[in-house]
């Protein structure tokens, strides 16, 4: 294995989502550089068909207050349905992530006030000090999704080369509306999810929830 190689297979097997941050902010050299590397992401025809909105200071602090108390009162919008319903192995895998985050978190799986508490910390962005909120402009459909996805995981991976943590959160695209309010974005900007970010807190053990991932034989297939 040569050495580039091995870089970049420690930068993919240690990126994993985070989900608590240090208050302290990346300086904006380092956001341009890992966003600028992010634009490098595939697409089709090259048409690079995502929006990136990326909030920080107060008014991420405008946010972080007023998301969860406007989710807990039943207030939110949805630009995508939210219908996917995963069985067999596929729920096997969601329930297997849930238990390692709660173990992780020291939450009993019976202790439904302690996980509704630990959802609700998404609207909070986890305390990370930077949200990146993800855009697809009308008519943009499933095709142009998964060019944003390439995106979303360009940018994860660069935040990983640069000491940073991340975590992508579908939860944040229930308050489209709210969020399009706050930032004055044109509605014709559909939001799919958003990616809170920032330096890991290494004292908190919920950063230590690691999930499994399939064996090769049951996701890819090799014919020749």
């Amino acid at each position: 294995m040569t050495e580039r190689a091995a870089i970049f297979d420690e930068i993919v097997t240690s990126r994993h989502s985070l989900r608590a941050f240090l208050p302290q902010q990346v300086d904006a050299k380092t956001l341009a550089t890992i966003f600028n590397v992010a634009q490098r992401a595939p697409s089709n025809c090259n048409s690079q068909p995502w929006v990136v909105h990326v909030v920080s200071g107060a008014k991420l602090e405008t946010l972080r207050r007023e998301m969860p108390e406007r989710f807990a009162a039943g207030n939110f919008s949805m630009d995508f349905p939210y219908d996917g319903v995963y069985q067999g192995v596929y729920k096997e895998r969601q329930y297997g992530a849930a238990q390692a985050l709660y173990d992780a978190a020291g939450i009993a799986r019976e202790d439904k006030a302690k996980r509704n508490a630990q959802f609700m910390r998404n609207f909070t962005f986890f305390d990370a000090p930077h949200v990146a909120f993800l855009f697809l402009p009308e008519p943009f459909g499933l095709r142009e999704a998964a060019d944003l996805g390439m995106y979303a995981q360009t940018l994860m991976l660069a935040l990983t080369a640069h000491g940073l943590g991340s975590c992508p959160q579908t939860a944040l695209g229930f308050q489209a509306d709210f969020v399009r309010e706050q930032l004055g974005i044109d509605a014709s900007n559909k939001l799919v999810f958003g990616i809170s970010f920032g330096y890991p807190n290494p004292d908190d053990p919920v950063n230590a929830c690691l999930t499994d991932r399939a064996a090769l034989p049951d996701a890819v297939n090799f014919h020749s």
